[in-house]
């Protein structure tokens, strides 16, 4: 059983796991666009060229001259509609041919990414060729793609105190954000400790209660003589 569950999860798919399904890629400039499924074999041959995620540096490389570099934008989607890794290429036109790539693989809960040089700038631009985003750049003020931001923090930042209410809720016997419920667990407890320490008590003081409540004056007895 254990060598068979082995062979099951070592021939399963990404996709039959629940994991990625497809890539996106579009190119802002040329307005082209195009699609992969995971069972094409380019979709493992793009993200092999894109290399590793959170590799590489923060900060974009000083010699990374990017001013005038065509944005590739390559979204990676799990399930066909969750985005979770962006990698944006810029592929340098002047030779020699260099593409530099930005990948953020924590998306949409941080922007976050590192930068990385292509290990294989000309296979990676003659697949872009072949997907069709390659094309002529429309030129204008259009949009362009969005260059990006530098690393940001992901300590949230503190929230501001609240007033404290709990004598309120004490007054009102309300609560007001649920986490106060637990006061009521010693006052239960103490109350059904009272009642029956006190219950041998009452039960003694009935009768007496009673005989006292009976009309005052002497008792007489009829006899049959």
């Amino acid at each position: 059983m254990a060598a068979l569950l082995g062979l099951l999860l070592w021939g399963a798919s990404p996709a039959a796991a629940g994991g990625p399904t497809s890539v996106l890629v579009t190119s802002p400039q040329s307005g082209e666009a195009t699609a992969l499924y995971y069972s094409d074999g380019q979709y493992g041959q793009l993200q092999q060229l894109l290399g590793p995620e959170n590799t590489g540096s923060r900060d974009k490389p000083p010699e990374a001259d990017l001013a005038h570099a065509r944005q590739i934008n390559v979204t990676w989607l799990a399930h066909d509609i969750s985005p979770w890794r962006l990698d944006r290429v810029f592929p340098v036109g002047s030779k020699p041919y260099a593409v530099w790539i930005h990948t953020a693989a924590n998306v949409p809960d941080s922007p976050n990414g590192y930068w990385h040089r292509a290990e294989h700038p000309g296979r990676l631009r003659a697949l872009f060729k072949k997907l069709g985003v390659m094309g002529r750049t429309t030129g204008g003020d259009g949009y362009t793609g969005i260059f990006p931001a530098p690393w940001q923090s992901d300590t949230p930042s503190a929230a501001p105190e609240e007033p404290t209410t709990t004598t309120a809720s004490i007054t009102t016997g309300t609560r007001d954000d649920g986490s106060d419920w637990w006061w009521a667990i010693p006052g239960a407890a103490a109350g059904a400790a009272l009642a029956l320490a006190l219950r041998p008590v009452a039960t003694r003081l009935r009768p007496l209660r009673w005989r006292r409540q009976r009309e005052p004056g002497p008792r007489q007895e009829l006899r049959d003589v």
